[in-house]
């Protein structure tokens, strides 16, 4: 073999080891992973906070999703690219290794489909019978859209109907109250803590009863206010919130890792939740496509 056959093959498998492995002839199947379109977060007084996904929320579990031989398909409400919450760059969330950290952004980045997600409404419309499965990171940017998104409520529905594993981590369970019968007024009322239209909403939610975990008020209480990460208060906690829809919500000491697992439904609380939530859904995975 001549030099220049050997110098294309070993730049063809430079790089083909850098790009993510998405696909291929022995994928397991599609896994749903669902991000949010909001940049900002509406706080109380008017503020906002610049938001989007936490990088090891996503990415640490999505990289143990397609390391277990599953294609991530990336989707979200409007279609377009996703922000990502600036103070998660931090190697902090990396076990204090900038290199791990790098590598996430690389990962993530990776992935043309993030560039350009499915519409949710495109995937409520075609129906999610082609997915094993679906993963949503955190941040506070689902506290904007996702929690009143009416396709993902129909999505998770779906999910939840048929038993399928659903991983989500940090603020994201915060969604599953997309799937109430009237999720924007009961994003409303919670915002106003009208007890009465939220016991009167929350009747015929899919999630009542079932055991979660989610960012807590203690931690979030720790980032509000002047000179802290959010430079405001949020309009409402997101622990409270699920608990008054009827959830039985499983908080742990903050900033330490705890997954909730009942029925289909994985939980983390918050970012160090990241390596236990992706292992468990892999385990739920794995156990889904074997049967």
């Amino acid at each position: 073999m001549n030099k220049f056959k050997i110098s294309s093959l070993v730049l063809a498998l430079g790089i083909a080891a850098a790009a993510p492995t998405i696909a291929s002839a022995q994928s397991h199947g599609k896994v749903l992973v669902v991000l949010s379109s909001a940049h900002t977060l509406d706080l109380r007084d008017g503020k906002t906070y610049k938001t989007g996904y936490y990088l090891n929320e996503l990415a640490i579990p999505l990289k143990q999703i397609v390391d277990a031989g599953y294609t991530p398909v990336f989707a979200n409400p409007k279609g377009d690219t996703p922000s990502m919450d600036e103070n998660s760059n931090n190697k902090m969330f990396f076990g204090n290794d900038d290199a791990k950290r790098e590598d996430a952004l690389k990962f993530v980045g990776g992935f043309a489909g993030i560039k350009h997600p499915m519409k949710l409404s495109t995937v409520a419309a075609k129906g999610t019978q082609s997915y094993v499965g679906l993963f949503m990171p955190g941040g506070h940017a689902p506290m904007q859209d996702l929690l009143k998104d009416k396709n993902l409520g129909k999505i998770l529905v779906s999910f939840h109907d048929t038993g399928r594993p659903t991983g989500i981590i940090c603020h994201g369970p915060i969604a599953l109250l997309s799937t109430m019968k009237n999720p924007t007024a009961f994003d409303k009322a919670l915002i106003a803590d009208d007890g009465a239209s939220i016991d009167k909403l929350k009747q015929g939610w899919p999630y009542a009863g079932y055991k979660v975990t989610v960012f807590s008020s203690a931690e979030e209480k720790q980032l509000e206010g002047e000179g802290k990460p959010l430079g405001g208060q949020v309009q409402f906690y997101t622990d409270e919130a699920l608990q008054k829809a009827g959830a039985d919500v499983q908080i742990a000491e903050p900033w330490k890792s705890n997954v909730v697992v009942d029925r289909e439904l994985v939980t983390g609380q918050q970012p160090f939740s990241d390596h236990a939530l992706g292992e468990a859904l892999v385990a739920k995975l794995n156990a889904q496509t074997s049967k």
